[in-house]
């Protein structure tokens, strides 16, 4: 095990000064990941890529970017080729993705990129800066937060690309029927020492013992509650077996509202792994989808190398819907990436493989990432979803390229 010692403290103060003694679960999850010093988003978020923790579609080349940048130009000219387009990429990671959409667009679309504004959303303070050195050639503002943007403000398109995942949720489980939540505690032996980690001189081992266990008790807001209404789920005792746990991301509502609010007419596009709520909250899918990664493992216990590991819960695609509508984001579509990117021309790039003069080891190495862009079990089985807000009637018959349905690709590559 290799927690941060610090954090850890500074987590077990937060649970000996509140009430009872406990935390949510979406708060301990909020500091493991984004405590400003010594969150795993504040100190290891350099460690994403094919040598870190896990990589995402980014990490396999420009093709992602590339293909995501055509779906922005034709998101241009529907909107009238407005002056500012604004592009807002939120939790834009080490930067990789942003390079990939300006280079393409400036070499590719001179006229769009010559209307395009391009912003980032990061929250963490060490991603701002690899931005900033990645990005230096290009005019990119880079903010803290959404609420550093006007609302009202942006024509454009808000983008993510696995965001919603990493945002803190709240756990839950069913007890004799009842929905309960799981809070965070200190176990008994660790609520004395927690106070002499944080004022020690010098770093303690990183091998000392996690302090941290679980209980349950009701929930902490009955937004939870209202929160399966929005999505229809209802967890009868003859269908939902007793101890039945999953998670509930509220502040993914909250991130959606804000977006929503910042919009004045244009698109969100949301991509990331997950279901609908009926897929999500299947009574066979009895211990959720959290899951953590450390090094390109993966498993379940969150409690281990806190503030060291990642981790995530998949995205609830119907409750980004339902609570958009709410918000007047109206829903243009919703599709797997590997479709999407299809439709979008990935399978003229893969056919002219076969016609390039590439050494033999670097057209391997292409096509093997252009499988696993497409591969339905991984990166390929992710959700994007299209909404859109303030579109003029004539607008909204237009159907986005990524979300039509794309040419079969060719049998081999």
């Amino acid at each position: 095990m290799d927690s941060h010692p610090v954090l850890c403290a500074a987590i077990a103060d937060r649970i000996a000064n509140s009430p009872n003694q406990r935390i949510t679960f979406a708060t301990y999850m909020d500091m493991a990941l984004y405590h400003p010093d010594y969150g795993y988003y504040s100190t290891q978020a350099v460690n994403i890529g094919k040598r870190g923790d896990f990589f995402t579609s980014v990490h396999l080349g420009p093709d992602f970017g590339e293909l995501l940048a055509e779906q922005f130009v034709q998101m241009w000219e529907i909107l009238g080729q407005p002056v500012p387009f604004s592009l807002v990429e939120m939790g834009a990671g080490q930067g990789h993705l942003a390079l990939d959409i300006l280079n393409y667009l400036k070499l590719r679309y001179p006229n769009f990129f010559a209307a395009l504004e391009y912003m980032i959303v990061e929250k963490s303070p060490i991603l701002r800066q690899e931005q900033q050195q990645r990005l230096q050639e290009f005019t990119v503002q880079i903010k803290s937060s959404l609420e550093e943007i006007l609302s009202n403000s942006i024509i454009g398109c808000f983008f993510s690309n696995e965001l919603v995942d990493a945002l803190p949720v709240h756990q839950f489980i069913l007890e004799q029927g009842q929905l309960r939540e799981i809070y965070v505690t200190l176990q008994q032996e660790s609520i004395v020492n927690h106070q002499e980690l944080l004022t020690s001189p010098t770093p303690p081992s990183p091998l000392i013992p996690t302090p941290f266990t679980e209980i349950t008790a009701e929930p902490s807001t009955p937004k939870l509650a209202e929160y399966f209404d929005l999505v229809s789920i209802q967890f009868p005792e003859n269908v939902y077996p007793e101890g039945y746990r999953s998670e509930v991301n509220l502040a993914a509502l909250d991130w959606l509202s804000v977006v929503a609010d910042r919009l004045q007419r244009g698109y969100v596009l949301t991509i990331d792994y997950g279901y609908p709520a009926s897929r999500y909250y299947n009574p066979r899918r009895s211990q959720g989808t959290l899951q953590c990664y450390w090094r390109h493992q993966r498993h379940n216990n969150p409690y281990i190398n806190i503030g060291r590991q990642d981790i995530t819960a998949h995205v609830d695609f119907t409750a980004l819907e339902r609570w958009g509508e709410r918000c007047g984001l109206a829903k243009v579509g919703l599709t797997q990436q590997e479709l999407f990117l299809m439709a979008l021309g990935l399978g003229d790039r893969i056919a002219a493989l076969s016609y390039t003069n590439q050494p033999i080891s670097d057209l391997l190495r292409r096509r093997d990432a252009l499988r696993q862009l497409l591969d339905p079990f991984g990166l390929g089985g992710f959700s994007i979803l299209a909404q859109s807000k303030g579109l003029k009637e004539t607008e909204t018959f237009q159907p986005l390229k990524g979300f039509t349905v794309p040419e079969l690709a060719p049998t081999s590559i």
